[in-house]
């Protein structure tokens, strides 16, 4: 299953996005790891609002529900490649990417013309990151 919607570049499309993932979530029964999956969300939409929408742009939030795990996608026409940043620990912001990747099964960083997608899978059958 899928469904997306397309957020301008606003504050309030971060709580818009996790909205739309709440919905969908609930129409697909999917109640384990919901809390893991809106984080991911909130993370991926804020780090596009944040460095990759372009003014006047929107970024495109992509649910995909699979036999056992649910993909996030967020897509936007910026540049650069994100990576999860060597921070100080004291200080603020700058940890999206890592939450996202402690929580995902997995996520990575696709092309696209323009910009990008920032992607992540959540396992929401069995047990995720008992396999070796």
């Amino acid at each position: 299953m899928l469904r997306e919607r397309y957020f301008p570049r606003s504050r309030q499309s971060i709580g818009s996005s996790r909205e739309f993932a709440a919905v969908t979530l609930d129409a697909w029964g999917v109640t384990r790891r919901r809390d893991d999956l809106l984080l991911c969300v909130s993370e991926l939409a804020t780090n596009a609002l944040l460095h990759g929408v372009p003014p006047g742009r929107y970024y495109r939030l992509r649910l995909l529900l699979f036999e056992d795990l649910v993909r996030v996608e967020v897509a936007d026409s910026g540049g650069g490649r994100p990576r999860i940043a060597d921070r100080d620990p004291g200080a603020e912001g700058g940890r999206g990417l890592l939450l996202v990747a402690a929580l995902a099964e997995r996520w990575g960083v696709g092309p696209r013309r323009p910009g990008k997608v920032v992607w992540c899978e959540l396992a929401v059958t069995g047990h995720p990151r008992d396999t070796p």
